[in-house]
């Protein structure tokens, strides 16, 4: 079968298991919902009620989301010519593990407990290889570079303690990866999406650090390259108000949509209005190929849609129990690819 034709086929696939996905209505009826039991019964009513047939408890609603994506990506993958269009949507996972097991190393040493409960099972490699070797010291085994990378983030930890800069580190390297895949899979459409994500990721990161008040050479480290904005320009940005970033990245796709963000509500508003705001915007680039019947960014759009998916359904859970307000709850509501 011809690369294009397995792509038909996969994107064929990828329609019908579109139908699975919430419309606007349901996630309304969410939002709307008086309390999470309510909210459990409507999601009883569609995709989801296989895998909340397993849940023995509130407790276990995030390992229940869990498992409704993981099943997604695997079946996914089993229809997909090259795995590493869904390994690098998953990759993000991997490297979190990664991070909540080093941290869960350094609590240790200094006589706290493990953490491991923050394990996911949704990264591309499997989780207890990667829980093994990093017990055992047997790095030498690990993807991605982290052969080296691991060594380099404990003694730096050891030397320092400081945490954040392993972290930085890690992310540094998880970008690094992210981008090298994209371009052996030689799709141009993903490797601009990925580079779109890195961009994204800089001026979170960014926001962040202005929060905290770093300036422009505390900032500069901590920006990933890769993307399609020079990094050194982003971290001058620290020093500006927010609502000028736009106007000066303006060339780049981030920048045109950074102007709709309402500033005037504080750092913590502003962060959430910005994350939801680049959730949206890396769906949006991505989902323009299901105009093509064989583009296999066809592929990451239906899982980064689920991924969204799957984030809205948690922000309602939080709110519910919460009892938070419904119209601050739907501001942070991200769109699907779907009506």
């Amino acid at each position: 079968m011809s690369s294009q034709g397995a792509y038909g086929y996969a994107v064929a696939r990828i329609r019908a298991m579109e139908h699975r996905l919430l419309d606007q209505g349901v996630l309304q009826r969410m939002i709307d919902a008086e309390d999470f039991a309510s909210i459990l019964k409507i999601l009883g009513e569609t995709s989801y009620s296989s895998a909340l047939a397993s849940q023995t408890g509130g407790s276990d609603f995030d390992k229940v989301l869990e498992s409704d994506l993981h099943s997604i990506y695997e079946e996914v993958r089993t229809f997909v010519p090259d795995k590493k269009l869904v390994d690098i949507m998953r990759l993000h996972y991997d490297f979190h593990n990664v991070k909540v097991l080093l941290k869960s190393m350094f609590n240790v040493r200094t006589g706290g407990k493990k953490r491991w409960d923050l394990l996911t099972s949704l990264g591309s490699q499997p989780l207890d290889d990667i829980i093994a070797n990093i017990e055992t010291e047997e790095y030498r085994l690990l993807p991605f570079g982290l052969n080296t990378l691991i060594p380099a983030c404990i003694t730096v930890w050891e030397q320092s303690r400081d945490v954040l800069e392993a972290e930085r580190l890690i992310d540094k390297r998880m970008f690094e990866v992210m981008l090298e895949m994209a371009r052996e899979l030689d799709m141009p459409g993903i490797v601009s999406w990925v580079r779109t994500r890195i961009d994204g990721e800089n001026i979170r990161t960014l926001l962040r650090l202005k929060r905290f008040g770093y300036d422009t050479a505390g900032a500069l480290p901590f920006m990933h390259d890769g993307g399609t904005i020079d990094v050194g320009m982003l971290a001058s940005l620290i020093s500006e108000p927010f609502e000028t970033w736009g106007r000066a990245i303006d060339f780049s796709d981030i920048g045109k949509v950074l102007g709709g963000i309402d500033a005037s509500g504080g750092y913590s508003n502003l962060i959430l209005s910005l994350e939801k705001l680049l959730d949206d915007h890396y769906l949006d680039k991505i989902a323009a190929a299901r105009y093509s019947q064989t583009a296999p960014e066809n592929i990451p759009a239906y899982l980064w849609a689920k991924e969204t998916e799957i984030k809205n359904i948690r922000v309602i859970a939080v709110s519910k129990r919460n009892k938070g307000d419904k119209d601050h709850l739907r501001r942070l509501m991200r769109h699907g690819y779907i009506g």
